[in-house]
């Protein structure tokens, strides 16, 4: 139990390192390729967020989605790539070669779509390499380049406002 609570905060103290050295450069290129995560237990249409991006441009072999579920035991394996707490170790070292490929691919944007204050989801997002990163408020603010005020049962809502202001900032 000590030790948890250990790995804990070596991987938090890692976080607060990542946001810390966080560069701010954003290049104004058009989004090609999108990276999406999603916590399991706030949403699971993984096809809805597939079709809006293709919407919008982004072939669908440059997108690519990692959900995020709290017991691997409970999950039918829906989901091509997932990863849960298990897939972490200490100082931020992950033990997932599909997470780690996730997060060393340089995505034109990064989709944070969660609202859940999780470590392992603030990690991910932390240590990707995106250079647009976009989230959800309510979650810590230093990870985003961008934030969205969205509920997140409201995913229409969410396309129509992602879609206007990324024509207003020139990805799309």
């Amino acid at each position: 139990m000590i030790l948890k609570a250990f790995k804990e905060k070596s991987n938090q103290k890692f976080v607060n390192k990542l946001l810390s050295s966080k560069n701010n450069g954003i290049s104004n290129k058009k989004i090609e390729s999108v990276g999406v995560i999603i916590d399991s237990a706030e949403f699971s249409d993984v096809e809805a967020l597939k079709s809006f991006f293709n919407e919008l441009g982004v072939q669908l072999h440059k997108i690519k989605i990692i959900v995020f579920v709290e017991d691997e035991k409970k999950t039918e394996r829906l989901w091509g790539n997932y990863f849960s707490k298990n897939d972490f170790g200490w100082r931020g070292s992950i033990k997932h070669s599909e997470l780690n490929s996730f997060i060393d691919t340089e995505f034109d944007a990064l989709v944070s779509f969660y609202k859940s204050d999780t470590l392992h989801l603030k990690m991910v997002t932390a240590a990707s390499r995106a250079n647009f990163k976009v989230g959800l408020s309510g979650v810590d603010d230093r990870l985003f380049d961008f934030i969205l005020d969205v509920d997140i049962k409201d995913f229409d809502v969410f396309k129509t406002e992602l879609k206007k202001y990324l024509t207003i900032l020139k990805k799309i």
